[in-house]
């Protein structure tokens, strides 16, 4: 975990490098990792996003080479249509983008206009494998509205990565939110926060590990802390409660359409 943010590749080859060299094989940094806080304003710059192959991907790419280590950066992604994501890029240690998925929940609220910087994603979420581990990616407020973490979880995830930039006023409700994903995932969830405040926002907060039981073992504000994720712990949690409990995706689907027929009536 590196909770830090960066102006330029050569700071954060040198962040990932003292990471591999305490062992780490994957380095998962906050939300939005070479942007300044871009939603402490209303104001969208173009500066802020990017297409595919801009210039913080190819940072990011080129420092997980350099590495030779695994990162969970991202970027904000302007489509050819003007469209813009928050993306979770992960990528290997050979620069290869293995994975890529966009924000689902938006804040939008003072020193968090999200909205005004991009849209939420309408894909559903899907399993990234990466190294023999099936990975999932909650990115910051995703996490509270669960729905994606459970359809992650139905699909076998492992760990949950949760890149975030939050408040640290707010820290034991977000708290609350992992420890409750990770022992209703029966996964490890990684949560990595900005580090300080920015533009007038008070970001910070701890890092954290959630193991399979939602029992925390590790909360830090170090910039870079390496941790072990045993998947036993996986495989245990799934069979003690709540772990081993059913799926019923057809119930849930059946109750989503409903909801999505009245909201459609509602317009």
């Amino acid at each position: 975990m590196i909770s830090e943010i960066f102006a330029e590749e050569e700071s954060l080859t040198s962040c990932l490098e003292e990471a591999r060299d305490q062992g780490a094989e994957l380095a998962v940094l906050p939300e939005l990792p070479l942007n300044d806080w871009a939603p402490a304003k209303r104001i969208v710059d173009p500066e802020d996003a990017e297409q595919c192959g801009g210039i913080r991907e190819t940072i990011l790419r080129h420092a997980a080479k350099q590495a030779n280590i695994a990162v969970l950066g991202g970027v904000i992604r302007e489509l050819p249509d003007g469209r813009r994501y928050n993306l979770a890029l992960l990528i290997n240690p050979i620069g290869e983008i293995i994975g890529a998925p966009a924000k689902h929940v938006l804040p939008n609220e003072q020193g968090f206009w999200e909205c005004y910087h991009y849209e939420p994603t309408m894909d559903p979420p899907n399993i990234i494998e990466y190294d023999g581990i099936k990975f999932g990616v909650q990115i910051c407020s995703d996490v509270n509205r669960p729905t994606s973490a459970q359809i992650l979880a139905a699909q076998g995830v492992q760990v949950i990565l949760a890149p975030r930039a939050t408040d640290s006023a707010t820290w034991e409700r977000w708290l609350l939110a992992y420890r409750a994903m990770a022992l209703t995932a029966s996964a490890w969830v990684i949560s990595v926060n900005r580090p300080y405040p920015e533009l007038g926002v008070p970001l910070g907060g701890p890092s954290l590990v959630v193991n399979p039981m939602g029992e925390v073992v590790l909360e830090t504000t170090d910039t870079i802390v390496t941790t072990n994720i045993d998947l036993r712990a996986v495989e245990a949690a799934r069979q003690e409660y709540p772990g081993y409990l059913a799926w019923p995706a057809q119930t849930y689907l059946q109750g989503w359409q409903e909801v999505l027929d009245q909201q459609q009536q509602d317009g």
